[in-house]
């Protein structure tokens, strides 16, 4: 049971036979692939990555590599586009693979039909500059474009959207540039979180509810998983909010058995999003801004820097946990969901999104999540042998080993996947 907005859009990932059949359709199944030469194998890498044909030069630059048993650094050079010699210059790669890869991470639909917006900028900016990934869920970082007007707004996303209808070369570091949250936004240093403050992410998730939702999808989006799959009803309960029933229905078996499997685990780590909120603006919310109450701030509904909504349906049962802080606990460190790999580096609990949003980030279940989604994205299917569960291992180790750099996954999934 998940307490007020938390039970949102359940995600529906397409069926694996479905995406089997329009690969073998497209033919791009393994026996579509059989004995492709180098010319064909450079081609198809440039096709699962940009989208678009190659120009003769650049497939001429790309086969070479293929040739000379380099298919990963001709992936790279089809992505890239660093200038110089390199002849492989078309931008689709940021502009629309990236973009229709991260979008659907961006709302509660799940949708790629959204407009650009702050956080897939971010992401596409983050992967281009090969920063370490796990940065996403908790660095002062944030990509606009470059003299683009009109110019970021914490209560429009009407930037993004001149940036996409204006054709800015996401590819290019001087259309899109990196900068801060707190210096474009102002939100504090130390209240920032990546993506997870990001105008976009809380339009979806800080919006009404409890903050539950960004906490659930922010597991469903970046460590490949649902609550319904970690529950664990073994774990203490003293931190269950006060909106969760003891007794739903009259009785208290079902909030032992089932509610707890979630909330016992959730709610210490949702705590770390008391202070924020999003404030609609206009009766859709969608020109609202976040807020974040900052040092000596006091709600009018508790008292202290917790937003009202931890508040909300506080009768359920007067007696449950009252949020007085920001300070998160991951009561999920022991049990069965010691399994996602927590850093042991990392001490477990902390204050506030940033340090949460990075306790998630260092687990080993983030960094096989994102090399299975690339993976599934640049192959068109999931690991269907061990060969292919084999390769993704070894891509999760190189992920981890060479600074958690997104873009060597992709290229090394589309040099997997050229064919033979």
């Amino acid at each position: 049971m998940i307490a007020a907005k938390t039970a949102r859009t359940a995600f529906h990932p397409a069926p694996a036979a479905l995406i089997a059949a329009l690969a073998l359709g497209l033919g791009l199944g393994a026996a579509g692939t059989a004995d492709a030469g180098p010319r064909e194998q450079a081609k198809r890498i440039h096709d699962r990555l940009v989208g678009t044909p190659p120009s003769a030069a650049c497939l001429d630059q790309l086969e070479a590599k293929v040739a000379a048993g380099n298919a990963s650094d001709a992936a790279l050079d089809a992505i890239t586009n660093d200038g110089g010699s390199d002849a492989c210059t078309d931008p689709a790669f940021y502009n629309v693979t990236l973009k229709n890869f991260i979008t659907p991470w961006t709302n509660e639909e799940q949708t790629v039909f959204a407009p650009l917006n702050d956080y897939t900028a971010t992401v596409i900016g983050i992967i281009r500059d090969e920063h370490d990934f796990r940065d996403i869920l908790s660095a002062d970082v944030i990509y606009i474009g470059n003299g683009v007007s009109p110019s970021y707004s914490n209560a429009s996303n009407a930037h993004y959207e001149a940036m996409e209808d204006s054709g800015v070369n996401l590819a290019d570091p001087a259309q899109l540039v990196e900068s801060t949250q707190s210096a474009v936004t102002g939100l504090a240093a130390n209240a920032t979180a990546g993506v997870l403050t990001s105008r976009a992410a809380s339009r979806a998730f800080f919006i009404d509810g409890t903050n539950r939702a960004m906490f659930r999808f922010t597991l469903l989006n970046h460590l490949c998983t649902d609550l319904e799959q970690i529950k664990d009803p073994t774990r203490p309960h003293d931190r269950v909010r006060q909106d969760v029933a003891r007794s739903p229905g009259g009785d208290s078996r079902i909030f032992m058995n089932a509610c707890v499997g979630c909330h016992a685990g959730m709610d210490p780590l949702t705590q770390a999003f008391a202070y924020y909120d999003w404030e609609y603006g206009d009766e859709t919310g969608d020109n609202g801004h976040l807020v974040y109450n900052a040092a000596g701030v006091s709600d009018p509904d508790t008292g202290s820097r917790v937003q009202g909504k931890y508040l909300i349906n506080a009768n359920n049962f007067e007696f449950g946990f009252a949020t007085p802080d920001d300070h998160w606990s991951n009561y999920w460190r022991a049990g069965p969901n010691s399994a996602l790999g927590w850093d042991p580096n990392l001490n477990g609990d902390g204050s506030g999104a940033k340090t949460m949003g990075m306790e998630l980030a260092h687990s080993q279940a983030f960094a096989r999540c994102q090399v299975e989604k690339v993976f599934k994205a640049v192959c068109l299917r999931g690991p269907v042998n061990a060969t292919d569960r084999s390769q993704i291992d070894s891509m999760i180790g190189t992920f981890e080993g060479n600074g958690y750099k997104l873009k060597q996954v992709f290229a090394d999934s589309a040099a997997f996947c050229k064919g033979d």
